[in-house]
């Protein structure tokens, strides 16, 4: 599991040191440097799994061109160095640094300033050493970070909207079991693996018509809409799958297309499938998981986020939510998740620089403090009516 992301020099952040737990949520207004945080850690994966990144090695870097960060690939689009570097930069010259740490080891990688490159050369990599000293031979165990080799799911804002078909993408879905950042590939993902067996736990439904995945998706979909059925099927003579939703108790219900049934259902599908097939050691990176729903199915989102997390996956979850950030609250104080393993940070930007205060949740799921514009709109307007 990641326990700290820090970044110099990137983005909204001259330096940042930022915790994170099994989960975490990033709050805060519009443009305060929240999406930096899942687009570092983004960047970093897309980067070592085009080939441009390798920490076989430490110390300074001269492999050429082929070797820095790649800001334009599968997961993100960042532009090219002038989009990325800190305006106010720290030190002599501009570097961007991205670290991450998984106790007990740290990764960290520079790269230079190439204000026209979206690949930012390497300058520098340090890879964690044994304990017997520098020389010493690394444990090979570490690597790499684990979350470069592990599961790994980034679902974007913008996802797939209801329509007639989606993709049937075998290397994606199947043999990478990835969603895509728009969750596109999440029918045909869904259809191969209805069967896979979701682990006892918090995770799995307990109305739920069996513990497969299919029904587990079905069982956590009528926490935000009662009474849905799911059912996926390839479309003969096509690389095409389609995704129809029943309602209702009777055996066999009638099928709709998702275009005939709103957008809430179908904008929330990736994100279930992702908390539900989330293994341990996975990483689930979710922006704005609230989106399209109402507030009852953004708690009940915000609880499954939590039940994924205690059995073993880390999600890094960005919301504007309050009704998410109370659904987190909540299985905190249900006892789902412990504590120490709900982070919760509020980023915020006064013109000089972002600045990121982490509130602390209790066992009751009680927060130690309640910072200025941390959702507290709702007081606020609450004393204008009542003025």
């Amino acid at each position: 599991m990641i326990d700290r992301l820090t970044l110099t020099n990137f983005k909204a952040f001259q330096h940042a040191d930022i915790p994170l737990g099994p989960l975490t949520l990033l709050t805060g207004l519009n443009s305060s440097g929240k999406s930096t945080v899942l687009q570092a850690l983004a960047l970093l994966r897309q980067s070592w799994t085009s080939g441009n990144i390798d920490i076989s090695i430490s110390g300074p870097v001269n492999r050429g061109e082929e070797a820095g960060l790649l800001l334009n690939g599968e997961f993100v689009g960042l532009g090219t160095g002038q989009d990325v570097l800190h305006e106010d930069f720290a030190g002599d010259e501009p570097r961007i640094t991205l670290a991450v740490s998984e106790e007990p080891y740290r990764y960290e990688w520079t790269a230079g300033y190439a204000p026209e490159q979206n690949l930012l050369p390497l300058k520098l990599v340090e890879v964690p050493l044994t304990e017997e000293g520098p020389n010493a031979p690394r444990d090979e165990t570490a690597v790499a970070p684990r979350y470069f080799t592990d599961g790994f799911q980034y679902l974007h804002a913008d996802r797939i909207t209801p329509t007639e078909r989606y993709p049937r993408d075998h290397h994606m879905a199947v043999r990478r079991g990835f969603l895509g950042i728009r969750g596109e590939h999440t029918v045909n993902f869904l259809r191969h693996h209805a069967g896979d067996e979701v682990p006892e736990g918090p995770l799995r439904h307990r109305r739920a018509a069996s513990s497969r995945l299919l029904d587990q998706v079905a069982a956590w979909m009528r926490e935000l809409c009662p009474g849905v059925h799911i059912k996926t099927e390839v479309i003969e003579a096509t690389d095409s799958v389609r995704l129809s939703y029943g309602f209702g108790n009777a055996p066999k219900p009638t099928q709709r297309r998702p275009t005939n049934v709103g957008f809430g259902l179908t904008y929330a599908l990736p994100i279930v499938v992702a908390c539900l097939s989330a293994r341990p050691g996975s990483l689930v990176l979710l922006e704005n998981p609230e989106a399209h729903l109402h507030p009852r199915g953004q708690t009940a989102m915000a609880q499954l986020a939590a039940a994924s997390a205690a059995q073993g996956a880390q999600l890094v979850v960005e919301t504007h939510s309050d009704h998410v950030l109370n659904g987190m609250r909540l299985a905190v104080k249900r006892g789902v998740l412990p504590a120490d393993q709900a982070v919760v940070h509020y980023f915020r930007n006064d013109g000089a620089g972002a600045q990121v205060i982490t509130p602390k949740i209790d066992a009751d799921g009680l927060l130690d403090q309640w910072p200025e514009g941390f959702f507290d709109e709702l007081d606020h307007t609450l004393d204008q009516l009542l003025d």
